[in-house]
């Protein structure tokens, strides 16, 4: 695992155009999918099926699943890695930058780029799958990776509050500084309970350690 580093932003192209396409901001990323999103639960209530409670019923499926897929893409995609070069540096460049620089506001979201291309593909696999259901569906999904996305940056770009709401700074600290191997979870920790990689009871947090956040 690479050192922490308080400060800084790791290069990863030289060429200054394709390192700048590695970083965004998160008011980009809701100016994007919000919008789409909007409109995708407009045209299904209007043109598909006007029911409010089926809307409702599959957009909250959408954004559970959501919750289930965040676990599973951090834990065995986000930090897949072994000996060969390949996987070291693909887990670098997804993920373990992250790692290393942990208050890189710039690298908390994903980039319009690889989104919209990741985006695509998982609407086309709703859509092929669940027909017309499906414009809800990935508005649910679409919506619960936002809710993830302004958590995460939440988690690193403010300081903890000093209220019951700092159990959601502890817990994410609790994978960066102590346990990368558990507390997977960032917008619930639902799925660490359920897969047995909640970290140890005892350890409320990083009380009395100095980390990025405090």
């Amino acid at each position: 695992m690479a050192t922490v580093k308080v400060k800084g932003s790791a290069k990863l192209f030289d060429n200054k155009i394709l390192d700048l396409l590695t970083r965004t901001h998160p008011a980009i990323i809701l100016g994007m999918y919000i919008p789409l999103c909007a409109f995708l639960l407009w045209y299904f209530h209007n043109y598909v099926e006007p029911s409010a409670a089926a809307l409702i019923s599959i957009f909250f499926v959408g954004l559970f699943s959501w919750t289930f897929f965040e676990y599973i893409l951090h834990r065995y995609v986000f930090h897949f890695v072994n000996d060969t070069k390949w996987a070291q540096r693909f887990h670098y460049f997804v993920h373990g930058v992250h790692h290393e620089y942990p208050k890189d506001k710039q690298r908390l979201v994903m980039p319009p780029v690889p989104s919209i291309i990741i985006a695509g593909v998982f609407f086309t696999i709703f859509r092929l799958t669940m027909g017309s259901f499906g414009l809800v569906f990935f508005s649910g999904f679409i919506i619960g990776y936002l809710c993830y996305a302004m958590i995460h940056y939440t988690l690193h770009a403010v300081r903890p509050p000093k209220n019951a709401l700092k159990f959601a700074w502890e817990y994410h600290n609790i994978h960066h500084f102590r346990h990368p191997d558990k507390a997977f979870g960032v917008s619930s920790p639902l799925w660490d309970l359920v897969f047995g990689t909640y970290p140890p009871k005892k350890e409320s947090g990083i009380r009395g350690q100095k980390t990025n956040d405090q």
